[in-house]
């Protein structure tokens, strides 16, 4: 930090202020305050007038222009995961704290020190920011792999908006209660609050300077990184080609930018790198990254611990605000509490559950009891009938095979069910798993239940083909040639007069539950209807993408016995029209922001390879 240039800052900021009030400001002794006073003086910085107050001369405004702040980077890609239900609706840096949506804040605390140069990194719900642009000029930066990645990636997209420039780097989600930036930063720093006890915040030690020596994540009576951060154009000068070297390092995916910066002031960048056959970072060999871990160092910025504010999850922000208490505005909690019969302040405990392809979950806690709410997910309406569904409900209640549903809406799909501590899902792996879960299928399709519906894969697949096509083209190379065996076998099948019976549909091994007491549940019957009972070991084979020799070992175990050659072909016809069918319905999500990564494609070859199998059995 440069010194003088704090001192023309605080006369600049407080223009009243005696030496006592600078040393108060700054946290230095008096003493201090008055030789860089002086020194100050003497340059021709500062001046004294008449009053005795201080003020800084044109040579001072020169001398601080070098440290003017260039702009603001503020990181709002992530999905907040530890704020579920209510990131489900909007994203972290957008909730309200005491009224006020924290990420802007931040931009009017920005704007108050003449600050317009703002970039928001985007990523979930990218589309929420954009009301932003109009309302205080900022800018937006998509980051396409948000949801895959960690902040590491995100600087590197932004990387360049950073290069040359005096930045802060933030975090949508952060609240500070008094604005701590300012026109010009005298060098570069991390935000700090000192965390008394055991701590999983990153830790450090500093030097009597203030520079960072050491960091650790974790530890115990500390000084943490906590909030905003300052970095000047020399600081990312040395540290961006280092994170640009990283982010194409196999493993570093799930990195912070934190780790960057702490494996080079650690000393750590340099064995990576070299591990990695990297003998150059931007023509400085790797043997001299302790010299750019010098150049790239950062200093601390020590705050009281009522400044800043990293919420951690909703509990922290419901002590914070009182608001939350009672009123997150949110409807899954809402629904929660009027189902449950309690207020919001009594549903403690509650984490995301992995979001599901169709739906998204989350777990919670009320007195001793834990549940599952779930929450459609975007376009689900569209796709699935929910009065069929809770028909379906209704229907199976008497074989006591499905959870404990405690809510269910026909109109929205909400669902709150009860959850079972302990339960497990069946291993694909596992055959005296599947033998269970086949049993339990054979149960269902002989129970002699009749729905008023059916799930008909060609409307299923003629659907999801015109979804598909009014939201783009679909991006196989081949697919009409595909299509055109796939509607061949529909044609087979109709031909042989199938029986229908109540069926699952969505069998993967996820939908299977094992209680502790032994018992075995199946969830999710979205899907279910009246249909050929064979499509169910079908969906259970692609779902848990079996080989050829799994998917007829699994036939024969639904069977109890070797299947009859049309058996064999009609499961064989489901498993290539399944994979043909959740390919299209792949497609369709993809389009709507939802990606599934090889999902699609290995679906796909499910419908070409076994299609080839068929004809091959014909054949002989």
């Amino acid at each position: 930090m440069d010194r003088y240039a704090l001192v023309c800052r605080t006369i600049l900021e407080h223009p009243k202020a005696t030496q006592r009030d600078m040393a108060q400001i700054l946290e230095f002794s008096l003493g201090t305050v008055n030789s860089l006073v002086k020194e100050c003086l003497s340059r021709g910085q500062i001046s004294l007038s008449e009053d005795g107050s201080y003020q800084v001369t044109e040579a001072g405004l020169e001398f601080l222009e070098q440290y003017r702040v260039d702009g603001a980077l503020i990181i709002a890609a992530g999905f907040g995961s530890r704020f579920v239900p209510l990131t489900f609706e909007t994203p972290k840096g957008l909730l309200e704290v005491f009224g006020e949506r924290m990420i802007e804040r931040q931009i009017r605390q920005l704007l108050q020190v003449g600050i317009h140069n703002i970039t928001i990194v985007v990523g979930y719900l990218k589309e929420k920011f954009e009301y932003l642009i109009d309302k205080y000029d900022v800018k937006l930066l998509y980051n396409k792999e948000y949801s895959s990645k960690n902040t590491l990636t995100t600087i590197y997209h932004a990387r360049e908006i950073l290069r040359g420039k005096n930045m802060y780097l933030l975090s949508s989600d952060n609240w500070m209660r008094e604005n701590m930036f300012h026109t010009y930063e005298c060098g570069s720093w991390y935000s700090s609050v000192f965390k008394e006890g055991e701590t999983s915040e990153w830790c450090f030690s500093f030097n009597k300077k203030g520079k960072i020596q050491r960091v650790e994540i974790g530890g115990r009576d500390a000084w943490v990184m906590y909030g905003p951060v300052f970095l000047t154009a020399s600081w990312l000068d040395a540290y961006l080609p280092v994170l640009e070297a990283y982010y194409h390092l196999p493993g570093t995916e799930q990195f912070y930018w934190e780790h960057v910066y702490m494996e080079l002031i650690n000393g750590m960048a340099q064995k990576r790198l070299a591990e990695a056959g990297i003998g150059f970072v931007e023509g400085c060999p790797v043997s001299r990254l302790p010299e750019l871990a010098q150049k790239a160092g950062l200093s601390v910025n020590r705050q009281p611990s009522t400044q800043v504010y990293e919420f951690e999850n909703l509990e922290e922000l419901r002590v914070f605000d009182a608001k939350y208490q009672n009123h997150s505005d949110n409807q899954a909690m809402e629904l929660v509490s009027q189902v449950l019969g309690v207020p919001e302040s009594e549903i403690h405990n509650i984490r995301c559950l992995k979001s599901g392809m169709t739906n998204k979950s989350f777990l919670f806690q009320v007195s001793e009891k834990q549940y599952i709410c779930r929450i459609p997910g975007p376009g689900t309406g569209l796709l699935i009938n929910r009065r069929q569904e809770g028909d379906v409900f209704e229907a199976v209640k008497p074989l006591d095979i499905t959870e404990h549903i405690i809510y269910f809406n026909r109109e929205t799909g909400y669902k709150i069910a009860e959850y079972y501590e302990g339960a497990r899902n069946a291993d694909p792996e596992s055959w005296e798993d599947l033998e269970r879960c086949m049993a339990l299928l054979k149960r269902l399709h002989g129970c002699e239940i009749q729905l008023d519906h059916s799930f008909d894969i060609r409307e299923r697949i003629l659907f999801y083909e015109n979804l598909c096509k009014s939201h783009g083209d679909i991006p196989f190379e081949d697919y009409e040639e595909v299509r055109g065996r796939m509607f061949s076998l529909m044609d087979y099948l109709d031909k042989l007069h199938r029986p229908e019976t109540i069926s699952h549909i969505d069998s993967c091994v996820d939908n299977f539950l094992f209680l502790p007491d032994g018992r075995l549940k199946l969830i999710d019957w979205e899907y279910s209807g009246m249909c050929d009972p064979l499509i169910d070991i079908a969906m259970c084979a692609i779902y848990s993408y079996f080989d050829d020799e799994k998917t007829d070992h699994l036939i024969e175990v639904y069977f109890q016995r070797k299947p009859s050659l049309e058996e064999q072909l009609v499961v064989y016809s489901y498993v290539a029209l399944g994979g043909f069918l959740w390919s299209l319905w792949a497609i369709y999500k993809s389009a709507l922001g939802e990606e599934f990564g090889e999902y699609t494609i290995i679906m796909y070859r499910y419908a070409k390879g076994y299609y080839r199998k068929i004809a091959k059995l014909h054949k002989s």
